[in-house]
């Protein structure tokens, strides 16, 4: 019986080991296959990579990497391990050099295509192959922001097994954009697998009868982007709504003009929704909200909802997961006071109400959304102090209350707020200085504060400021002088907003130092001295630069915008390159090293005390498109080069002592307001009734014995005024200065603008004595 148990073991370990064996043997096999077909990729598919390479424009060489035998290893080229057939071609632009030309049908040669991505490129409106649709395998296929034109093609419909679609209109190189359009969607039921789906800037609007009735067809769909395509029908009767997979929706930025449509209210797997500038209006229907208890993105911003959409906050915050954690609801036209309710969404880390009616001081109910990072509500008419308690908001990152009717000062005890990176706290009323906890974490980014009743001086502790990539101080009470430390220790500020304040002195040099500035405006206050000389070394203003946010996904950020004198008004912009210096008592010449800046878009000078001539290289300056020199002592002819800065559209040359013909070439000659010249009286041409004096003119001896006349009666004006000024200043002299402090004051006052105003008489009268000399010279 045991040597039986004995015999049956060694046959069952024999067994086994002989399995192991073939196991091993099976697995060597495999291995050495596997190992022969990866020393390289298969021929015909690396000869149809290479004719599609041939096809294409890469000013980068970004695909220098394709040669040599084996594909499997050249850039953006994945393989399958197993057989070595091209699975994946990833050609997503990366950089600012994108590829362009045509796309070549060799690519049909890769039969195993399984994820094709050409996004972010410049093929400069040419249409989206057809044969793209005859990728059977093809799973992901990413043509967005790549400017193709023309129509899509509807072969797309083939692709039955793909699973992300992103056809996103649009072009990060070049605008207007190609048009992508499409005048149905019947196409779409084919891709019976479809998870997601973009055609976000595609215009739609052949298609907006039925545009539902295709997307109700992709019953696996969880991502819908319609975003900009012009879509104007929104149904309000859906027979049945197969799309219950749907997480996100977004059919922003179309002209659909109705309430919002009851269906939309019960796909219940719904976690985002972004409806923005879609023209949606009120009142939001009497459905019930628990369906949309999974949102976690409500969009709603820049409709016409109408405070009836309070509705839609108190219905939704009835939720019990608390899942909501951005609301969006700003340009509405909501009334009357934040709710209350608003208090409810635990996980809110997103609240943006800005551009709305809203009244009142803030619900004290706000105060529990402690994981709270961004809180907007400009644009209102919220009153009463600055709440204490959003201290208390540790989470804060970016605080916008910019323009309501908040009073009182900057609450003195946020010493906790450590990721704050953004303050908005401008145009309203506050009061106070600046306090010390702003710059104490140097997280600080944006720091705005314009247009309120701040006092005291730029506090030491801002230089704690390093990071800083705007301050805006402007319109303030601010007093004492520019400190040296904002060129020293702010080495990132691209924006310094400073003017209409009570600022001395000079201007420090230090501000050259600040290589990334965009915005200077020092306008509006008592500033003294000359223009710093090293300004022409601000290379912001030098060169051209790209964007810095690429490729750029920005939603509601904080948007690079300030609020400038242009053209003498006040308007918001986008980031411009600008120095503003007018205003204030800033003598000397203008610095010949300003000219180097090449960029710079808006010049204004205007209302100092600047004398010498207009540098002759100002026509370097390119990229200027306003330009106001007004009220100095200029003198000169205007620069001939001037006229070959094609993009100035705004010049203002009055009140100088400028002389010579106005230039009639270029962009001069577009010039026809004859105020931008006039208190000029050495200037001659059009747009002005003054002729300029040639020898060759057949009355020029009539014309000059008339000049004489009228500079003779001028020189006699000017020594009676003389006299005059002589008489009163001696008699108000002798009769007042010992009878009253303030009659003195007064009299001082007079004396000094008496001076200025005799100062630019003689000036004037000593320029037209010279020019009466020269021609005299010439026709002597």
């Amino acid at each position: 019986m045991a040597s039986r148990k004995i015999t049956l073991l060694l046959l069952i370990l024999f067994l086994l080991s002989l399995f192991f064996e073939l196991h091993v043997v099976e697995a060597t096999v495999i291995n050495s296959i596997d190992g022969g077909l990866n020393e390289g990729c298969i021929e015909v598919e690396r000869k149809a990579l290479l004719e599609f390479k041939h096809g294409l424009n890469d000013p980068s060489g970004w695909l220098s990497s394709w040669v040599g035998a084996d594909c499997c290893k050249w850039t953006g080229v994945d393989c399958n391990n197993r057989t070595g057939n091209v699975v994946k071609v990833d050609l997503r632009n990366r950089d600012f050099s994108p590829l362009g030309g045509e796309i070549s049908g060799s690519l049909l040669d890769l039969k195993h295509l399984t994820y094709l991505d050409l996004s972010l490129n410049d093929f400069q409106g040419i249409p989206i192959p057809n044969f793209l649709g005859s990728f059977e395998r093809l799973r992901y296929l990413n043509l967005s922001y790549a400017a193709f034109g023309g129509m899509i093609p509807p072969h797309l419909g083939n692709l039955s097994q793909l699973r992300y679609l992103d056809l996103h209109g649009g072009d990060y190189y070049n605008f207007p954009a190609p048009l992508v359009r499409v005048h149905n969607l019947n196409w779409l039921s084919g891709l019976s697998s479809l998870k997601y789906l973009d055609l976000g800037y595609v215009n739609l609007s052949k298609a907006t009868t039925n545009w539902m009735q295709a997307v109700n067809m992709l019953p696996f769909l969880s991502e819908l982007h319609f975003s900009g395509c012009d879509l104007s029908e929104f149904p309000h009767f859906v027979p049945f709504v197969n799309v219950t997979s749907l997480l996100v929706i977004d059919l922003s930025f179309n002209n659909f003009n109705t309430t919002l449509p009851g269906w939309l209210f019960n796909i219940s797997t719904l976690m985002d929704l972004y409806l923005i500038e879609a023209r949606i209006k009120g009142p939001i229907p009497h459905v019930s909200l628990r369906s949309l208890c999974n949102l976690v993105t409500l969009d709603l911003s820049y409709n016409n909802i109408g405070s009836e959409g309070i509705e839609l906050v108190n219905g939704l915050s009835i939720c019990s997961n608390n899942s909501l954690e951005g609301l969006y609801l700003g340009g509405n036209q909501f009334s009357g006071q934040l709710p209350d309710s608003l208090g409810h969404f635990k996980n809110l880390r997103s609240l943006y109400l800005r551009d709305n009616n809203f009244v009142g001081p803030f619900p004290n109910s706000i105060q529990h959304l402690t994981n709270l990072e961004s809180l907007d509500v400009s644009r209102n008419s919220i009153s009463g102090p600055i709440p204490t308690w959003i201290g208390n908001l540790l989470r804060m990152r970016q605080l916008k209350l910019s323009s309501n009717q908040m009073n009182g000062t900057i609450p003195m005890n946020w010493n906790d707020l450590q990721s704050l990176h953004t303050i908005d706290l401008s145009k309203n009323k506050l009061s106070g200085g600046i306090p010390s906890w702003m710059c104490s974490k140097s997280s600080l980014i944006w720091l705005i504060l314009g247009e309120n009743n701040l006092t005291g001086e730029l506090t030491p502790s801002l230089k704690n400021c390093t990071r800083l990539s705007s301050l805006d101080l402007g319109n303030n009470r601010f007093s004492g002088e520019i400190p040296k430390w904002i060129g020293e220790r702010m080495p990132s500020l691209e924006q310094l907003r400073l003017r209409g304040n009570m600022l001395t002195g000079d201007i420090p040099e230090q501000l050259c130092w600040l290589s990334d500035l965009h915005i200077l405006d020092l306008a509006v206050n008592n500033l003294s001295g000359s223009i710093p000389q090293c300004l022409g070394n601000l290379t912001a203003f030098s060169s051209v630069t790209l964007s810095d946010s690429w490729p750029y996904n920005i939603h509601y950020s904080h948007s690079k915008h300030m609020e400038l004198v242009v053209k003498g008004q006040e308007m918001e912009l986008p980031i411009v390159k600008l120095i503003d210096l007018s205003s204030n008592n800033i003598w000397g010449e203008i610095p010949i090293g300003i000219t180097d800046l090449l960029t710079l878009g808006t010049l204004n000078l205007s209302r100092n005390q600047l004398t010498g001539k207009i540098p002759q290289k100002i026509g370097a300056m390119q990229g200027l498109e306003t330009l106001d020199l007004s009220c100095n002592y200029l003198s000169g002819p205007i620069p001939p080069s001037m006229s070959s800065i094609t993009s100035l559209n705004h010049l203002n040359l009055s009140d100088n002592l400028l002389s010579g013909p106005i230039p009639i070439t270029n962009q001069f000659s577009t010039f026809n307001d004859p105020s931008i010249y006039e208190a000029n009286l050495g200037l001659c041409g059009l747009p002005l009734s003054t002729k300029c004096f040639t020898p060759n003119d057949d009355d020029h001896k009539d014309g000059q014995e008339e000049e004489e006349d009228e500079n003779e009666w001028d020189m006699s004006w000017f020594f009676i005024s003389m006299g005059l000024v002589f008489l009163v200043g001696f008699w108000v002299a002798c009769g007042s200065l010992g009878l009253k402090k303030s009659w003195r004051q007064a009299y001082f006052r007079f004396i000094n603008k008496t001076r200025e105003r005799l100062y630019v008489f003689t000036a004037v009268n000593l320029a037209r004595l010279e020019r009466r000399i020269e021609r005299i010279g010439v026709n002597g």
